[in-house]
């Protein structure tokens, strides 16, 4: 767990301009909703901006102009401009205009605000929706090697916490920060207009509320970045521990797990904590400093009232100002917040779909039959040259039953994982039909073989589907008849609804040996050429597996098969028996020859028989 939340921290950077323009690829097939978005963001700034100056304006025109002066600043020129157009408005008329004007702008910002967010939310889920596809494909595509080194729910976070990470950001906010910077923009340039040196005095206190903002943005960022990674570290845990919950409970591991999972939780919780004392400090710091700008205000402001220099509606739409130019300024540190969010969690997306998929051939050659399956002198690591097997060489001819056998660890798994490119050997050949399977399309490849493991895996769905996969090519009649030849029909026959019984998640309600049937039915219910058995009888009674058996002798005939046993009886009839022993093969023959060989597989067959025969 530790392991994993330091991954997390170290892909959790600062803003990086690479990372933002591929995110803003994204935008490209809404690029005219985005545009849409902008657009009625400035309008909506625009509208944010106007309200102060329309209460000005109508307190210094019409509630209480100066007596025998004409009106100064801002409000002195909307006078200028109204008695040029000729238009005089009597003061009950006039405020009844300028109540209407500002009316006006309120519904029209909450109209042009709806449609905003609308937009950008609905653009948020068409983006997330692109974004998980991409990742569910190209982990669907992903190489096994790269799950054998990634916790299943560390994925999980990449395609939910951190995609909703993105979507905060396309959604509250690009467009959210370009709006504030519009509004805080705009309200410099008419402070400004109205009065530039009470704006220098309201601006006297910016320094401070840029240091606090970045005082909380760093801060914020690393608290931000613990409770990320500690996140990953619960959800990989979770889903391990509730995976094997059978085995935790077996072995009364219930309470130790728990302690384990109670320091992960308060680690989580004490993240979230630190990131609390962040938010509450800055948000009343700036509160603080808003008001020490009110009464920055008062002081100068009002004393320009006195002598005359300053309205009385500049001096309120200055108040009104100095309250929207801190929000904006407070809503940019945690807008910035979330593109920092946005920026770890996409550099994570990013590294696992940039991460190549080694094992591919879409242009490679089609494959229809197999004649013959050679490997030659293959050597194979999963790690650097921890050689798994060595120099092995062998040939399977159509219609051939080969048996694989040995001690756990001596490679019989990984010969078939080989023969189907979940990972590709090192050195040697790996031929069908005197073609390296390299040169093969993936899918035509992997379309000859159905193979039956010891570890099954069942979905959520009824029964047929989990024999058949949804593959629509797969009849109702042939499901059924899978079923009836390897003896499952007999229990899904049982079952309340059948064939349309419901399968909970992995399986859940079957036996160990009816979810085996089920694995074994599926494998059957697509005909393949090539049929592989992992241990494929390891999980069924003697009684079932006799009938298997029968139903397996009709179903190889002129069929290739590869059967790695379990139990040495199983194999007798194999044309060929090959030994493995620490990655090499040791003997190879027939059952009757290995065993005047008085080698390894009489040894392995002998042993075996006393155990069965104690049992």
């Amino acid at each position: 767990m530790a392991e994993i939340e330091r991954h997390e921290e170290e892909g959790a950077r600062a803003f990086d301009p690479r990372l933002a323009r591929r995110l803003l690829t994204y935008l490209r097939p809404y690029r005219v909703r985005a545009g849409f978005s902008v657009v009625l963001v400035i309008l909506s700034s625009a509208l944010e901006i106007l309200g102060p100056a329309i209460i000005a304006v109508a307190i210094d025109l019409f509630v209480k102009p100066l007596q025998g002066s004409h009106p100064v600043g801002m409000s002195g020129r909307v006078a200028d401009a109204m008695r040029s157009f000729g238009w005089s408005l009597e003061p009950l008329h006039g405020i009844k205009v300028a109540a209407i004007l500002y009316m006006a702008t309120l519904v029209a910002g909450f109209a042009v605000l709806y449609t905003q967010m609308v937009l950008m939310n609905l653009m948020g889920q068409y983006i997330m929706y692109d974004l998980r596809k991409q990742i569910f494909g190209h982990l669907q595509k992903l190489d096994i090697q790269y799950f054998d080194r990634h916790p299943v729910g560390r994925l999980m976070t990449r395609v939910t916490t951190d995609v909703d990470a993105l979507n905060d950001m396309f959604t509250a906010g690009f467009v959210a920060m370009f709006g504030d910077v519009f509004v805080l923009v705009g309200i410099v340039g008419m402070l400004f207009w109205m009065n530039w040196r009470l704006a220098l005095v309201l601006f006297s206190i910016t320094p401070f509320i840029i240091g606090v903002s970045i005082w909380f943005r760093q801060g914020a960022r690393v608290t931000y970045r613990q409770v990320r990674a500690r996140i990953a570290a619960i959800n990989a845990y979770l889903q391990e521990h509730i995976s094997g919950i059978a085995t935790v409970q077996l072995f009364n591991r219930e309470e130790k797990e728990a302690e384990k999972f109670e320091g992960l939780n308060a680690r989580h919780r004490q993240a979230n904590i630190d990131s609390i004392f962040y938010y509450a400090v800055f948000y009343p710091v700036i509160e603080l400093i808003e008001a020490i700008g009110i009464a920055l205000i008062v002081w100068y402001g009002g004393g320009q009232v006195i002598r005359g220099t300053l309205s009385v509606g500049a001096l309120v739409a200055f108040f009104q100002y100095a309250q929207r130019f801190y929000e904006p300024i407070s809503d940019l540190s945690e807008k910035y917040n979330i593109l920092q969010a946005a920026m770890a969690a996409s550099e994570r997306i990013f590294k696992m779909l940039d991460t190549p998929v080694e094992i591919s051939n879409d242009d490679g050659l089609d494959v229809d039959i197999i004649e013959d399956i050679e490997f030659r002198n293959v050597w194979f690591a999963y790690n650097d040259e921890e050689w798994v097997l060595k120099n092995v060489s062998f040939r399977v001819s159509r219609g051939e039953r080969v048996a694989l056998v040995g001690h756990t660890g001596a490679g019989k798994t990984t010969v078939t994982s080989l023969l189907l490119r979940f990972y590709d050997i090192q050195k040697g050949e790996i031929l069908v039909n005197g073609v390296d399977v390299r040169r093969y399309k993936l899918s035509a490849l992997r379309r000859l073989f159905a193979i039956v493991q010891q570890d099954f895996f069942l979905f959520i769905g009824d029964v047929a589907q989990n024999i058949s996969l949804r593959d629509e090519t797969i009849t109702t009649e042939a499901i059924r008849n899978a079923a009836v030849r390897v003896q499952a029909d007999r229990f899904i026959s049982r079952l309340p609804e059948g064939y349309e019984a419901q399968v909970r998640e992995r399986g859940a309600g079957l036996s160990v040996g009816e979810k085996q049937l089920l694995s074994f039915a599926r494998a059957l219910a697509f005909n393949p050429p090539v049929l592989i058995l992992d241990e494929a009888t390891s999980s069924i009674d003697t009684e079932t597996e006799g009938l298997i058996q029968e139903a397996i002798q009709t179903l190889l005939e002129g069929r290739t098969s590869i059967v790695i046993a379990h139990r040495l009886s199983t194999i007798r009839s194999a044309d060929m028996i090959l030994v493995f022993h620490h990655g090499e093969i040791r003997e190879r023959g027939t059952h009757d020859e290995l065993m005047q060989l008085d080698g390894l597989y009489r040894k392995l067959y002998e042993i075996q028989y006393r155990e069965d025969a104690v049992a």
